[in-house]
């Protein structure tokens, strides 16, 4: 409901019976935007021009594809995160944070984003913490992982990222 749809973007239908090309609602996909088969997307996305997805990638709700960003197949896109414009992405980048490069890096938490969205000055604070042990200090993503959950206060985003992390099958975006 109530996407919006700009002249000569493309979203495919799922290729097997019983599969689905998902897409929520409050999109929008400006002009020249690809989304192949069997994406699963959610809400108050924004695709800029040219960004593409290959098949079977899911993108969270508030996540932003600058122009030219190219998502490799079965690639996660977290809720809150944003790209920058011309990056391929080949990892999955984590929820609230910002990736950008060829291939794409996690650079930074996505601070605009998270301030836009209303998320307290304790849970930023947290998610500063989080990308400073999870992408900086040097560590295996499970000792990093571990560092998080006995050093940080066990906030939902805090928990929703150290879960999307764990859940990664292509590795996130370092």
């Amino acid at each position: 409901d109530r996407n919006t749809i700009r002249e000569c973007a493309t979203l495919h239908s799922a290729t097997n019976d019983g599969d689905a090309t998902v897409v929520g609602s409050d999109n929008s996909f400006l002009s020249c935007t690809h989304i192949a088969h069997d994406c699963i997307l959610g809400n108050h996305i924004i695709m800029s021009s040219f960004a593409g997805l290959a098949g079977r990638v899911v993108v969270e709700d508030h996540a932003i594809l600058a122009g030219y960003v190219a998502v490799h197949q079965f690639c996660r896109i977290g809720k809150l995160a944003m790209i920058g414009g011309c990056s391929k992405v080949r990892q999955d980048v984590p929820p609230f944070m910002l990736a950008d490069g060829s291939p794409a890096e996690t650079v930074t938490v996505n601070k605009v984003g998270l301030e836009r969205a209303g998320l307290s000055e304790e849970a930023q604070t947290a998610l500063r913490q989080a990308y400073k042990l999870l992408f900086r200090e040097g560590l295996t993503i499970s000792n990093a992982l571990t560092r998080i959950e006995q050093e940080l206060a066990p906030l939902p985003e805090v928990q929703y990222l150290v879960k999307f992390v764990r859940a990664s099958e292509r590795g996130i975006s370092k």
